[in-house]
């Protein structure tokens, strides 16, 4: 099965579809997004993401980040369809019953792999503006 198969499959699920019906009610409360968040982060160490898919970690992580910093009020900038998506994503991934199953080996997070990629590939702009002012935050001006 192609990328796009999979991704129309994930987007057109029943258990993406509880997600997105999620997602809203997360965005709306800061300590519902930090526990995503923390699950996520969960979700990484058990899976153990590495080699080739350490890249995937990687960008994971941004997002954990962006919704952090958007709970904590420290970065607004997100508009509300991207943190609705994303988080939507998230509790996607968290979510141990989804299209293909977790608790299948190895196959059993393709599609939230696959979901994720998605993801980062369509909120690429969003994604960037928030690297930039990640960037921007951790810089100590002097003078």
């Amino acid at each position: 099965m192609n990328d796009e198969s999979m991704i129309s499959r994930v987007l057109k699920s029943v258990f993406f579809k509880k997600a997105t019906g999620k997602a809203g009610k997360y965005a709306r409360n800061s300590a519902q997004l930090l526990q995503l968040a923390k699950d996520v982060v969960g979700k990484l160490q058990k899976v153990g993401f590495s080699g080739n898919l350490s890249e995937f970690q990687t960008q994971v992580q941004l997002l954990i980040r962006m919704v952090r910093a958007y709970a904590s009020g420290d970065y607004r900038a997100l508009p509300w369809k991207s943190l609705i998506s994303i988080v939507a994503v998230l509790v996607y991934f968290v979510s141990p019953i989804d299209l293909v199953p977790d608790f299948l080996p190895f196959i059993g997070i393709t599609d939230d792999v696959a979901l994720v990629l998605w993801l980062i590939k369509t909120m690429s702009s969003d994604i960037q503006k928030f690297s930039a002012w990640e960037k921007r935050e951790k810089t100590i001006n002097i003078g």
